[in-house]
Parts: structure tokens; C-alpha cells; sequence
């Protein structure tokens, strides 16, 4: 049982290491994905001497104009202290970054948000002052190493140690945890802590100018020389690797060199870029600029540990994706032209192309082997179509079709124009070949190889896509005149019915209307997506379906089988391989074939299968190898790195840069008045993917955003308060990172910060304690108010209440005056009557005594009656009566006569008295008997006293009188 257990874990073992083993494997036909990065992207020096990655995954280069970084979205340059060359770099594991020059070095850190350099020079002692370049760095635990051609300087714990060499040092190299460093003619030596011990056996004729040593199998080392190519030491003996890869590395010049995927080794040179070798010293690829890189000049190499080589060129950096599932062959020098066809067959890769057929020897081992391609005699001219069948490889070209048999073409047909050619399902005995002019038949002889046999008769169009349906018919798209669909003679010799179909049918266009058959089925292409064909209504309309389900490919214009219910469905120049797993449900995988679009020939894409995980697929100017099996073991291995949060700008007016580095763990707090703010943020991920992110706000943010390739974010109008932004990326493999959180602080506006609510606070306590004594001036003002209020209304009261008693006396007055009034009116109406009856009995008695006789009948004496008459006129005149009745008057109209004289002056007693009389409202009879005058005369008297009062005519002259 347990030796069972140990068989199961070692067999376990064993698929682990074969599965990481295979997972790890570099291709060598082709090349890798190689991304340029040109100075015009990056904006600094040509030169890149050194590079490095941190702990977050940015990358950095020692650049001729000092410091570059990198984070996989945006490019950022430092300059040293005196603009000097960084010719070294290198990053701890704290995210320190050390960088040396000429007389200089130290490291870059944050500080205050930015990064700083910090120089380390000040600690060296006065008698060892630098005064050449620093050419390496290493970390080596709390330990830091510069090392310059005439000294290696130790930095540790704030001090620095310097060390001689008994001659001068070219490069320091570092093998696993230990330091190896030649000496100039003295052999080389390990650096032991401070000391240098010489290796066993090593002397000045022992390999010199060496710039690389690298770990080999069994503990020995891989030690590359300038122009002496490549040694292995097994710490006793030094002997030359003796393989093709050497003999390059002495021509072209070795430079620098690493280890990758631990098992292989990249060697950059001086003259022809990058050769990388097995541990056998077998060639696995060669990368100059014929193949990608932008310059041949290797002045620095780096293997990142997601599988990615960065080269520092002489011009440029450059990212080789190592283990990529795209390996690339471009014709650089223009030998072959536009690629409209490629296959392998028989140990040979041909491409079709515009200038003829070409060939080259395929290995499709593992071993490095340069194509070399070469024209087939007799091919030039426009080559369409490879296609194998039955072991047979049909070319279509210009001029013809060809059988092609090595290096040589076999003519079988010369009707020009072969685009395609493949089995009639009816009759697989058979091959249809559409042409320029109709189509074309072959068939096998008794050799069993396939022959010209007939052009078929009754169809001349040009035949570009050929299929044919289940019931036999044959169906031919032309790229302007819409479908045919043809029915063959029971010979197929001739076409006996001919069916054309365009707009009127239900299609959407007459143009490129192209044919393919997808499980079985014809489908039919354009640019508002596929139709389908209805046999009975013999109408087309859209497969919504298929449409749907596959978005944006719904409109390609070609699709290419790729086996196992697979397709590739090409778009115009944009590729993506669907999955018709099973029924109702379908995959497409396009992202990572995004590098490739528009390199293919439009209208003419070729895709040919090698194998059910690899494919030949034409561009332009060469030919891809897609390896699936290489992307899904590589995929599977993929961790995602958390986003960085990079710059933080202030955008509220005009930008000003408020962090470099938004992870760096320094506080944030943003001023309210600047409260709009962009926050940058990328993913460090270099490998080909289509990178999206999302993000959410926290006290800001409803909701997680869309996925979006944008790398950054304004935000505007911020309230005050602590905000935490979440960032989290995915890649186009559907893999998504961990979530990354930003935390800053919008500071309150001046009004509300913590100063002003302490100003606040005191402001308040005065206006408390002013607002008291205020109130207590206030209330006792207020107590003063009242008792003077109630002094006032007591005092307005006992006023009122005399008031009152003072009009009740009044009243009483005043009625005790009107009832006096009205009694002295009466009596002076009395009065007034009185000396009326009085004058009018005088007046009666005069009129009688005239009428009296004496005894003897006779009138009496006149003496006598004057006598008498004098009487009665002194008694009707007596002023006595007058006088006692102006008093009378005057007590009951005490101001009439003073107003009437005051008004008046020109007025007589006779008018005083005619005045009063009308005043009483006296008749005229009345007023002529107390005046002793007529009536008449009582007329004129009243017409000159309104004359003299001036009455308008209107005014009744009682009335006037009686107002005054």
C-alpha cells in the first residue's frame, strides 16, 4: 500500500514536471512576439544599458539620459544630480531603487509623493572617491554592491566598504548567491564578503573579457566572452562549448547574457541581436532586426519573471515574448511579396504569393533552422490557392492549376484562375474548382492522381466561393452580381438550371455575398451578418441566432474551417477562432489575435491547419504560427498583478502633478478648492493582451463601473470627506486582478476646517457672553420699558379716566349750557314775542285812537293825538327793550355780534338788529313789528344786509346767520 502511494505521488511528480516542462518550451520556427518600443514612444536616450523590475512589477532602464520607467501604460523619465548616463539598476526588495553613473551613484525612493534620488557618494572615504562609471549593481540581502572598473563598493547599514583589485575590474557578475568578478589579466576571482579569493585554476590565459557568467547544470558556470564565445567552468576546469551557437557568438560579438524559463539562455551581441540557446548549446531561436528587433546592438538583457526577455538596444527597448503562442516569419527584405496562401507538406512550408510560389524546408523539430525560400521554377505569377488533397498539394494560380511535387510544378489544368478547389459532396470521386470564367472538374486516372477532366458547360461567371448544398445543387457567389445556384446535369458535364439571387431574394446587397458551410450548413455571408436560405419560400433572411451570438463577427466576409467544430471567422482584417461547442452555446477567442489585425490580404485570408492545435496562418509579407496548446498552458499559469495607482493631478483650473506615486502609502489630503482630480492607474502586465479596467468610488461612485480600456479617471466636484477608490483590471483570457484601494481625503473648505470651527467655537462663546450681557442690558432696558410701559398706561388711564370724567363734566356742562341755552332762547323768544305783542298792541292802539271821538262825536284834538302818538312810538321805540333784549341775546349768542362786528365793521344797529332777528328765524311780520317798519321796508333792509354780508346769491341769508 504505501510503495502504491509513493508510485501515485511520484507518477504526479512526474506529470507536473512534464506539463511545466512542455508549458515552457520555445519554439523555434519563427520568432516570438517582439514589441518595439521606439524612442518616439518613450520619449528619452537612444542607449539602454541596464534594466530592472520592482517588487509592484515596474520596469526600469538605465537610459543615456538617466532614469526610465515603465509600468505598462505610461513612460516617466529622472535625471541624475548632473544629467549623467545610468549605466546600472537594479531594485530591492523594499522597492529601492539603486542607479549609478559617472562619479555618482545612490537610489530613487518616495518622498513626498515623487520619486527622489538620494546620493550615496558623501559615505565613500575620502581616499577612495569615485571619478569612473558604475557598471553593475547587486543586491545581495541588506547588502548593495556598485561596482566600477577600478573599485567595488559595498553599501551596508549607512556605510560604505571599498575593495581593490590587484588590477582593474571589468564586470561583476552575480550566480545564484554568489559574486564573480574578473580582474585584467589576473583571472578571475569571488567576491567573499569583502575579500576576492581567485577560482581554482584561473589565470590571465584562462578566458578573459568575460561579460556574462551564468549557472549551468551540476553547480558549474556558463561563461560568456567578448569575442571568445561561450565556457563552462565545473569549479575545477575551465573547457570551450564547442556548438554552432558558439561560433556565432565569436563572430557577431557576445555582449551580455541570462537565463530564461531555467533552462535556456539569451545572449545578446554587439552585431546581430539575440541568439538563444539550450543547455546542449543547441540554437533554439535567433532575433535580429530582419526578424523584429529595432537594432542589433544588445547593450542590455533581463528576464522578467512572467516570461518576458527585455532587450536595451542601442537604439530602443524591445519586449520579446518568450513562450508566446504566435511565433512570426516577415519577409524584411521583400524576396517574396504579399503572402495569399501558405501550407506545409512534405517537410516543406510553401507560401503562394503575388510573385509565384516559394519554398523552404520545415523541420518542425525543435531545433533552430532559418528558412531559407526559394522561388519554384516556373511559378512566377499570382499564386491563390494551396490546398492538399488525398496526399496531393493543387496549386491555383494565374496561368493555371499545378500539381506541385517538391521543388517542381506539374501542369493539369490551363484555365486561368484557380481559386478554389475541393471534393463535390455528391460525388467524392470528383474535384470542383471555381475559376475566372466557370467552374472546372477533375478527376483521378489509374495512377490514383487527380486530373483535368471537364469545364463544365452552360456557366461562364467568375467563381470565387464554391459550395454545394444537400440536395446536389451548386452554389457560386460573384462579387457583384449576387448567387447563382446551379443545377448539374446527371453527367455533370452541363448546367441545365441556372437561379441568380440578389436584393429581390431577401439579400441585403448584390456585393460580396460570399458562401461558406458551417456543420453541414450554408450560411451566407455580408455586411449586415449572415443569412440563411429558405428552400420553400426561396427567399433569404438574417440567421438572428448566429448573429447574435456572435457580436461583432456577425459581419466577417470569410470564414476558414479550423476543425472540432471550429472556425475562424475573419472581419475585414480583424480574426477571431469560435468554438461551436454544442448547441446554443459559442466561444470566441479574438483578443489575443489583435496584433494580427489588418496584416492579412483582405478578401484573400488563409488559414491552414498543421496540426488540431497549430496553424499557418498568411499575412502580408510571411506567415504566423499559432500554437493553442502553448497559449492554454501558459494561460492557466497566469496571475494577474495588482493595479498600481500611479499619478494623481490636479485638473481644477490648471494640472499640476499632486502624487507620482498613489501607492506609496503617504497620506493624501487634497485642498477643497481643488477638489477635481485625475487618477491614473495601470496594470503591469506586459504580455500581448487587451487590458480593461474597473472601478468604484466609494462615497462617490453609485455602482462599479463598466470595463473599459481607459487607464484613468477625472473626478469632479468632490465633497469633502475620505474617499477610497477600488481598481481591479482584466485581460482579454477573461483572468481578473485582485482589487487595488486608493484611499485620499478631500480636505473641508476653509470655512469648515478644524482652525475656523475653533474660531467658530470662540466666536460663539463671545457672542454667548455678549449676547448675555445683552440680554441682561436688554432685560433690565426691557424692566425700565415696562415700568415706564405701565407708568404710562397707569398715567394714560388716570388721564383717560379724567378725560373721561372731563367730558362727563363737559357733557353735564354742556347740557346744563343747552338746557340754560335753550331756556334763555325761550325766554328770549318770550321776550321777543313780548315786544312783538307789545308794538303790535301799540300799533293796534294807535290806529284806534285815531279812530276815537270825543263827546261830541268829534276826532280828538290832533295835539291830543300826537301827544299820545309820541306815547306809543317812545314805547315801540324805547331803546330799553332793545337793550334788554341784546343782553338776552348776548347770553344765549354771546359771539354772534362779536363775529357778525368782526366779519362785518360797516354795519349799523338796525342791521345788528335785523342780524339777530333773522338769527331767531323771525318772520318778516315779527321783525317789521319790533323794527317799527313795513314790510316792505323789512324787504329792503334784508336785500342791503346781504349786500353788506356779501351772501352768494345761492345762500339763503336765514342759513348764513344762523352758521356763524
Amino acid at each position: 500500500m504505501h510503495n502504491r502511494y509513493i508510485k501515485y505521488f511520484l507518477l504526479a511528480v512526474f506529470c507536473f514536471i512534464s506539463v511545466t516542462t512542455l508549458a515552457d518550451e520555445i519554439k523555434s520556427i519563427g520568432v516570438p512576439y517582439i514589441q518595439n518600443y521606439p524612442k518616439s514612444v518613450y520619449l528619452s536616450g537612444n542607449q539602454n544599458w541596464s534594466i530592472t523590475k520592482d517588487k509592484n512589477g515596474i520596469m526600469y532602464f538605465g537610459n543615456a539620459q538617466g532614469l526610465l520607467t515603465y509600468d505598462g501604460r505610461y513612460w516617466q523619465q529622472y535625471q541624475m544630480p548632473n544629467q549623467q548616463i545610468v549605466r546600472a539598476v537594479a531594485a530591492d526588495e523594499q522597492g529601492i531603487i539603486y542607479a549609478g553613473g559617472f562619479g555618482e551613484f545612490g537610489f530613487w525612493s518616495n518622498k513626498n509623493r515623487h520619486l527622489s534620488y538620494t546620493s550615496l557618494t558623501k559615505l565613500i572615504p575620502k581616499p577612495f572617491s569615485i571619478k569612473d562609471e558604475i557598471w553593475k549593481i547587486h543586491i545581495d540581502g541588506k547588502r548593495v554592491i556598485f561596482q566600477s572598473f577600478s573599485s567595488i563598493y559595498i553599501y551596508e547599514n549607512q556605510k560604505i566598504a571599498v575593495i581593490k583589485g590587484p588590477s582593474a575590474f571589468l564586470f561583476l557578475h552575480k550566480v545564484g548567491s554568489k559574486f564573480y568578478v574578473e580582474a585584467l589579466g589576473k583571472g578571475l576571482f569571488e567576491l567573499s564578503g569583502n575579500k576576492l579569493v581567485a577560482l581554482k585554476n584561473s589565470s590571465a590565459i584562462n578566458p578573459s573579457a568575460i561579460l556574462t557568467i551564468l549557472p549551468y547544470k551540476n553547480s558549474g558556470l556558463l561563461i560568456g566572452t567578448s569575442k571568445d564565445g561561450l565556457f563552462l567552468y565545473d569549479g575545477q576546469s575551465f573547457s570551450s562549448l564547442n556548438t554552432p551557437a558558439n561560433a556565432f557568438l565569436k563572430t557577431y560579438q557576445l555582449n551580455n547574457g541570462t537565463r530564461i524559463l531555467n533552462k535556456y539562455y539569451a545572449f545578446g551581441t554587439i552585431l546581430n541581436g539575440i541568439i538563444i540557446i539550450d543547455e546542449d548549446g543547441n540554437t533554439v531561436q535567433r532575433i535580429n532586426k530582419s526578424s523584429g528587433l529595432q537594432n542589433n546592438t544588445v547593450l542590455s538583457v533581463y528576464a522578467d519573471d512572467d516570461q518576458n526577455l527585455w532587450v536595451g538596444l542601442d537604439n530602443g527597448i524591445d519586449r520579446i515574448e518568450l513562450n508566446s503562442p504566435l511565433y512570426f516569419y516577415f519577409d524584411k527584405a521583400g524576396q517574396f511579396g504579399t503572402v495569399y496562401s501558405s501550407l506545409i507538406y512534405k517537410n516543406n512550408i510553401y507560401l503562394g504569393t503575388n510573385q509565384g510560389l516559394f519554398y523552404s524546408a520545415w523541420t518542425g523539430s525543435n531545433i533552430f533552422n532559418a528558412f531559407d525560400f526559394k522561388i519554384i521554377p516556373n511559378s512566377q505569377g499570382q499564386v491563390w490557392d494551396l490546398t492538399q488533397i488525398d496526399g496531393q498539394l493543387f496549386c491555383g494560380h494565374n496561368d493555371g492549376t499545378f500539381k506541385v511535387n517538391g521543388n517542381s510544378l506539374e501542369s493539369i489544368s490551363t484555365i486561368k484562375g484557380g481559386w478554389t478547389i475541393k471534393k463535390l459532396k455528391s460525388n467524392p470521386d470528383y474535384l470542383i474548382q471555381g475559376t475566372y470564367n466557370g467552374l472546372v472538374l477533375f478527376a483521378k486516372d489509374a495512377a490514383g492522381q487527380w486530373k483535368f477532366h471537364h469545364k463544365i458547360e452552360g456557366f461562364g461567371e467568375p467563381s470565387r466561393y464554391v459550395e454545394q448544398d444537400a440536395r446536389g445543387d451548386i452554389w457560386v457567389s460573384h462579387a457583384y452580381k449576387g448567387l447563382y445556384k446551379l443545377t448539374l446535369s446527371a453527367d455533370l458535364k452541363k448546367v441545365i438550371s441556372t437561379k441568380s439571387y440578389n436584393e429581390k431574394n431577401g439579400l441585403p446587397s448584390d456585393y460580396n455575398i460570399n458562401i461558406f458551410t458551417i456543420e453541414n450548413r450554408l450560411i451566407f455571408s455580408s455586411a449586415k451578418g449572415f443569412f440563411i436560405y429558405d428552400e420553400i419560400s426561396n427567399r433569404f433572411s438574417l440567421y438572428q441566432e448566429l448573429n447574435k451570438e456572435l457580436g461583432g463577427f456577425s459581419s466577417s466576409n470569410k470564414i476558414i474551417q479550423a476543425g472540432n467544430s471550429r472556425y475562424w471567422f475573419i472581419n475585414h482584417g480583424k480574426m477571431g477562432l469560435v468554438h461551436l461547442k454544442e448547441p446554443g452555446k459559442i466561444e470566441i477567442d479574438s483578443n489575443r489575435f489583435s496584433i494580427l489585425d489588418g496584416r492579412m490580404v483582405q478578401y484573400y485570408e488563409n488559414i491552414s491547419k498543421i496540426s488540431n492545435d497549430i496553424y499557418l496562418i498568411s499575412v502580408d509579407d510571411g506567415f504566423v504560427i499559432y500554437n493553442a496548446t502553448n497559449e492554454q498552458q501558459t494561460s492557466s499559469k497566469i496571475r494577474l498583478p495588482k493595479v498600481l495607482i500611479r499619478k494623481i493631478e490636479d485638473v481644477t483650473d490648471t494640472y499640476s502633478t499632486i502624487s507620482e506615486v498613489g501607492n506609496s502609502g503617504a497620506e493624501i489630503e487634497i485642498p477643497f478648492s481643488r477638489n477635481n482630480i485625475r487618477i491614473s492607474y495601470t496594470l503591469p502586465y506586459y504580455r500581448q493582451a487587451k487590458i480593461e479596467f474597473q472601478y468604484f468610488l466609494e462615497g462617490y461612485s453609485k455602482q462599479w463601473s463598466d470595463w473599459s480600456p481607459a487607464s484613468q479617471k477625472d473626478f469632479t466636484n468632490l465633497s469633502r470627506g475620505t474617499y477610497t477608490l477600488k481598481v481591479k483590471a482584466k485581460i482579454s483570457e477573461g483572468i481578473v486582478s485582485d482589487v487595488t484601494e486608493f484611499e485620499f481625503t478631500i480636505l473641508p473648505p476653509f470655512y469648515a476646517s478644524n482652525w475656523a470651527i475653533l474660531c467658530y467655537l470662540i466666536v460663539i462663546v463671545l457672542l454667548l457672553i455678549s449676547s448675555k450681557r445683552l440680554y441682561e442690558k436688554k432685560l433690565k432696558k426691557d424692566k425700565q420699558a415696562i415700568t415706564n410701559k405701565l407708568q404710562a398706561e397707569k398715567e394714560a388711564y388716570l388721564k383717560k379716566e379724567a378725560e373721561a370724567t372731563e367730558r362727563q363734566i363737559i357733557k353735564l356742562q354742556t347740557e346744563k349750557l343747552q338746557v340754560e341755552l335753550a331756556g334763555k332762547n325761550r325766554e328770549l323768544a318770550n321776550s321777543a314775542m313780548s315786544l312783538v305783542y307789545k308794538n303790535e298792541l301799540l300799533q293796534k292802539l294807535s290806529q284806534e285812537i285815531l279812530k276815537l271821538k270825543d263827546s261830541n262825536g268829534k276826532p280828538l284834538a290832533e295835539d291830543q293825538l300826537r301827544k299820545i302818538q309820541k306815547v306809543i312810538d317812545d314805547g315801540m321805540n324805547d331803546e330799553r327793550d332793545w337793550n334788554l333784549f341784546e343782553s338776552s341775546f348776548n347770553e344765549a349768542h354771546e359771539s354772534f355780534f362779536k363775529k357778525l362786528k368782526a366779519n362785518h365793521p360797516d354795519l349799523v344797529p338796525n342791521d345788528l338788529k335785523l342780524c339777530a332777528y333773522l338769527h331767531m328765524n323771525m318772520s318778516s311780520k315779527e321783525m317789521a313789528s319790533l323794527l317799527n317798519i313795513s314790510l316792505r321796508g323789512v324787504e329792503i333792509r334784508r336785500y342791503r344786509l346781504r349786500k353788506k354780508l356779501d351772501v352768494p346769491h345761492d345762500k339763503n341769508l336765514v342759513e348764513f346767520l344762523m352758521e356763524l
